[in-house]
C-alpha cells in the first residue's frame, strides 16, 4: 500500500478495478440474500446509507491532511527563498573575500534547492541532496573564521541568516517525508470496498445488467487519485512550483536580493 500510494496514476485504475470487482461479488455472489434484502429493504437502506456516510467522511478528513501538507510544503518553500534572499543581504557584513563567496555559494544552493522540487528520479535526487550538503558544509565554514575573529552583534547576524538557511532546509525535507499514515490508507481502502460491495448486494437486476453500479466505484477512484496526487510531492500533476526560488535565483544572478 505504502508503495502504491507513491504513485498516484496506479492509484486510478487499481482502485476501480478492485472496487468494481467488489461491487460485482457484491452483486453476483450475493444474489441469494436479495430477497432477504428485498424484505427488510428499510433496515439494509440504514446500514448502506451509514456505511457511504463515513466513506465520505474518510474520504474528506484525508483530503484535508493530503491538502494541509501540500501547503505545508508551499509555505516551507517560500520561507527557504525568504532565508537565502536575507543571507544573500547579511553576506556584505563579512570581509570582502568571504562575502563574494557566500553570494556565489548561495547562488549555486540555490540552483540545487529548485532542483530539489523539479527532480522525479531517485536515483538524482540522492545526488542533489549529496551536493546540497556539501554546499551547506562550504558556507557554514566560510562565515565560521569572521564570525570567530569578529563576535560582534552585526556578525551574530550573519550566523543567525545562516542558520536560518540550514534550518529551512531540513524543515523542507522534513516536509516532504510527511505523508499520509499507512493506516489510514487501509482505512479508506477497507470502507471503500464494503461501500462499493454493499452497493452492489442492494443493486437491481436492471443496474446490474446495465452497469450501473460502477458509478460509485469510479467516484471514489477518481476521489483517491486525487488524494494520493496531492499527498505525493514528487509523481503527481499538482506539484510544488518553487516559483519563489526561481525569481530570487534570478535576482541573485543580478546581485540583487
Amino acid at each position: 500500500m505504502t508503495t502504491l500510494t507513491h504513485y498516484p496514476f496506479l492509484i486510478l485504475p487499481v482502485s476501480f478495478l478492485v472496487l468494481w470487482l467488489a461491487a460485482w461479488i457484491g452483486a453476483i455472489g450475493f444474489k441469494a440474500l436479495r430477497t432477504v434484502i428485498d424484505a427488510q429493504r428499510e433496515d439494509f437502506a440504514v446500514i448502506q446509507g451509514a456505511t457511504l456516510t463515513l466513506l465520505a467522511l474518510i474520504i474528506g478528513f484525508t483530503f484535508s491532511m493530503a491538502l494541509t501538507r501540500y501547503d505545508q510544503r508551499k509555505d516551507y518553500e517560500e520561507a527557504e527563498a525568504n532565508a537565502i534572499g536575507t543571507e544573500y543581504v547579511r553576506a556584505a557584513f563579512l570581509p570582502q573575500a568571504e562575502a563574494e563567496k557566500v553570494r556565489a555559494l548561495l547562488v549555486s544552493y540555490t540552483q540545487e534547492r529548485i532542483l530539489f522540487y523539479t527532480i522525479h528520479d531517485d536515483k538524482e535526487l540522492a545526488e542533489i541532496n549529496a551536493r546540497t550538503a556539501k554546499l551547506q558544509s562550504e558556507l557554514w565554514s566560510t562565515i565560521r573564521a569572521p564570525a570567530l575573529a569578529q563576535p560582534h552583534q552585526v556578525m551574530a547576524l550573519v550566523v543567525s541568516g545562516m542558520n536560518d538557511v540550514l534550518n529551512s532546509q531540513g524543515y523542507t525535507q522534513a516536509a516532504w517525508l510527511n505523508r499520509i499514515p499507512v493506516g489510514a490508507w487501509y482505512l479508506l481502502a477497507a470502507l471503500a470496498i464494503c461501500a462499493t460491495m454493499l452497493v452492489g448486494v442492494g443493486a437491481h437486476e436492471a443496474k446490474v445488467r446495465h452497469g450501473l453500479f460502477i458509478v460509485l466505484p469510479v467516484v471514489i477512484s477518481i476521489a483517491l487519485f486525487l488524494i494520493a496526487d496531492i499527498d505525493s510531492p514528487r509523481r503527481g500533476v499538482i506539484n510544488v512550483i518553487p516559483q519563489n526560488l526561481e525569481l530570487l535565483l534570478q535576482s541573485l544572478k543580478l546581485g540583487a536580493p
